[in-house]
């Protein structure tokens, strides 16, 4: 049987990241809500917003001390992504590496996802049958 493919991951920069920032907070955050909206010039914007406990429908990932709340509006546009946390000699902040991302502006602010083909998704959640 195929394993579900993870909604996201983090690498070791992004957990880091997100647990100093949780550690510095004013706010008891347990962890961080992401989502999808739609916005800019490519279509769609990623949002993130501290979050003390899970909203109804959220899809709980913990992953490297981190936990995320994904919306679950946004669950198929997020399948397979990775989160970074990336240092750049004049700007610093989280990248998504996502496989359903199709396209992205130049300004780097918004981008066009792919909702994850359902048909695939249903293939990892069937037993393989012997024959």
């Amino acid at each position: 049987m195929n394993a579900m493919p993870k909604i996201m991951t983090l690498t070791d920069a992004a957990a880091e990241r997100v647990r100093n920032i949780m550690a510095n907070s004013d706010n008891d955050i347990t962890g961080i809500r992401i989502g999808v909206k739609n916005g800019g010039c490519a279509g769609m914007e990623y949002t993130m917003e501290y979050a003390d406990e899970a909203a109804a429908g959220d899809d709980v990932i913990e992953d490297k001390g981190v936990k995320l709340f994904i919306d679950p509006k946004a669950i198929l546009f997020l399948l397979g992504t990775e989160m970074d946390y990336s240092v750049e000699k004049l700007s610093s902040g989280f990248v998504f590496n996502n496989p359903n991302q199709t396209s992205a502006c130049g300004c780097g602010e918004s981008v066009e996802l792919t909702a994850a083909n359902i048909d695939a998704l249903n293939a990892f959640e069937k037993p393989a049958t012997a024959g």
